[in-house]
């Protein structure tokens, strides 16, 4: 569990840290160079969920190894069968997204972070964000590095 203290609001817990795959995580079905350092960084602390349609069928070649559960589900209904397993693991989740099929498992995670990596990020998603980032990277490093979040989020 991560716990942070955000001045003047709420503690932010994050149990379950719920990551899109493509777009977000991957590009163009390969993982983003730095991603598999920072989530060994994380997994001792939160249960971490790779989900995805697997649109180049590379995730499990690509994250299996990392001690993360790996979550496929059919093309279509992309965004409903994110939102069950989401709703599935409770409360104190993350999410960290980039498209339009995040906006529901974004409504429902007590923390979301939208990310804007190569292959772009849906605007709508925005006012479903708690914090945007510019990239995968930055994400990850607010959740290792809280002070971050404090500056970003304080009242």
């Amino acid at each position: 569990m991560i716990k942070i203290e955000i001045p003047g609001r709420d503690a932010i817990v994050i149990e379950h840290i719920v990551l899109d795959y493509n777009g977000t995580i991957a590009e163009d079905g390969s993982l983003i160079k730095g991603v598999e350092e920072r989530l060994a960084a994380l997994r001792d602390s939160v249960e971490i969920y790779i989900l995805t349609a697997d649109t180049y069928g590379t995730v499990r070649r690509q994250c299996e190894h990392m001690g993360v559960h790996v979550e496929t589900f059919p093309r279509a209904g992309a965004a409903e069968c994110k939102l069950e397993i989401v709703k599935s693991l409770g409360s104190n989740v993350m999410c960290v997204g980039n498209g339009f099929n995040d906006v529901l498992m974004f409504d429902h995670a007590e923390f979301s972070v939208a990310v804007i990596e190569k292959e772009g990020l849906y605007a709508g998603l925005i006012e479903h964000a708690d914090v945007v980032t510019t990239s995968i990277m930055d994400a990850l490093d607010l959740i290792i590095h809280t002070n971050r979040l404090k500056a970003t989020l304080r009242s």
